[in-house]
Parts: C-alpha cells; structure tokens; sequence
C-alpha cells in the first residue's frame, strides 16, 4: 500500500480546512445580506417618519390610495416629498388639495399611439 497514515492524516485535515473556509465565506455572505437588509429597513422607517410628519391624514390616506392603484407611481410620489422635506422646500404640512396638485404635477403624460392603415 503506498498510502500512509501520514498521507491520509494531510488528506483529512487539508478537507477539513476546505470545509471551514467554506463556512467562513457562507456567513461572510450571510452577515453582508443582513447589514444591507437593516439599512434598507432603517431607511424605509425614516421614509415613513418624515412623510407622517409632512403629510396630514387625509393627504397620507390618497397617497396610500394611489400607492394601491400606482405602486411605482406612489413611490415616485414619496421620494418627491422625502425631498422637497430634506431640501427644506416645504412649508407646514401637505394637506389634501396639495397632495392632489402634487400628483397632478408629477402623473406621467399621456402616451398617445397613432395607427396607420395601409
């Protein structure tokens, strides 16, 4: 047999590290996924926070409304509040009349399609 003890021995303990550094490198990902999954958290509650404090109850309950309907709109609308607030642009809060101008404002064009026939 040319395999020794010895031989076996360096096999073992060189699978062994393979499988550690496999460990290592999964919780590396693990921990990076986690960190990245509390910032997003943190950041969507202090979205929240500064919109309860901008917006009143009725313009909070039709952005909600439109966020239903319109989800990437609603979002689009959030981030234009988010920061008109940090820019210091508003003044008080966004009541209901301003939040429907603001949509009005920021509602996409209308996308018209012309047919031809041949």
């Amino acid at each position: 047999m040319s395999d020794s003890p010895d031989d076996d021995l360096e096999e073992l303990r060189q699978k062994k590290m393979e499988q550690l550094q496999e460990q290592a490198e999964s919780q590396q990902g693990e921990d990076a996924r986690a960190k990245q999954e509390a910032a997003q958290q943190q950041a969507e509650a202090q979205k929240k926070a500064v919109l309860r404090q901008h917006l009143t109850d009725d313009a909070r309950k039709r952005l909600n409304t439109v966020k239903m309907s319109k989800p990437q709109f609603g979002e689009k609308v959030e981030q234009q509040v988010v920061a008109l607030a940090q820019s210091g642009r508003l003044q008080g809060q966004i009541d209901d009349s301003k939040m429907k101008q603001l949509l009005n404002e920021l509602k996409p064009e209308k996308q018209s399609f012309d047919i031809r026939r041949r």
